[in-house]
């Protein structure tokens, strides 16, 4: 009986963290403005789930991430659409498999990564609140890195074409990216997640207490 409790709260609570990916999505919540750029905040609740809740439940809201930039770049496609709707795809459906692999895959290690980086950490008796930061850091750049590194081994003809550059200028534009949006963002989400991360975490904490102290 305790063992269907536990799996009916595992399940209520990665279907919130869904809502709230697909809330942030969907809304500009999903975006916050930097000075330079804007940084995505969508992959951030993914993280917070695996840390949270481990790296099942990560993947699954990573794999939810995944299908929501899949449907807006079919929905309102921008120039890079095609590296994330298979129905986008400028290569046929070799490049429509490529597209789901960057716009889901990509995605579902995000919480893959976060969940056994978290596991880890733990288990070396890191501080938590040493290891959120990490894991709010490496579990951003595991966003960036897997998409923009899949983006350059997979389709870096197609990107080419689309900004109107020779193929080996596609490596450049690849690298700004990374330093110019990957890196602030997973800043961001380092803060974002301790914070966030931190207070569940004394929240989970103080329940836990009041739980026993009534039994």
């Amino acid at each position: 009986m305790n063992i269907e409790k536990k799996d009916t709260r595992w399940l209520t609570s990665v279907a919130l963290m869904m809502a709230i990916v697909i809330l942030l999505a969907n809304t500009p919540l999903g975006m916050i403005q930097l000075p330079i750029i804007k940084a995505t905040t969508v992959h951030i609740p993914v993280i917070i789930g695996a840390v949270l809740l481990g790296p099942a439940a990560g993947a699954v809201l990573g794999g939810t991430f995944g299908v929501c930039s899949l449907i807006s770049n079919t929905m309102a496609p921008t120039l890079l659409s095609f590296a994330f709707s298979p129905f986008m795809s400028m290569s046929g459906i070799l490049g429509a498999i490529k597209a789901l692999w960057i716009s889901i895959g990509c995605r579902v290690l995000i919480g893959v990564v976060s969940g056994w980086l978290w596991i880890l950490l733990k288990k070396i008796n890191v501080h938590r609140g040493l290891a959120l930061p990490i894991v709010g850091f490496v579990g951003s750049m595991t966003n960036t890195v897997f998409v923009m590194g899949s983006i350059y081994f997979l389709l870096a003809k197609d990107y080419a074409a689309v900004k109107s550059v020779a193929v080996d200028a596609v490596w450049g534009l690849v690298m700004g990216t990374v330093l110019a949006s990957g890196v602030p963002e997973a800043v961001t989400a380092a803060v974002i997640v301790t914070f966030v991360g931190g207070a569940m975490f004394a929240g989970i904490k103080r329940h836990s207490v009041k739980r026993y102290l009534q039994q």
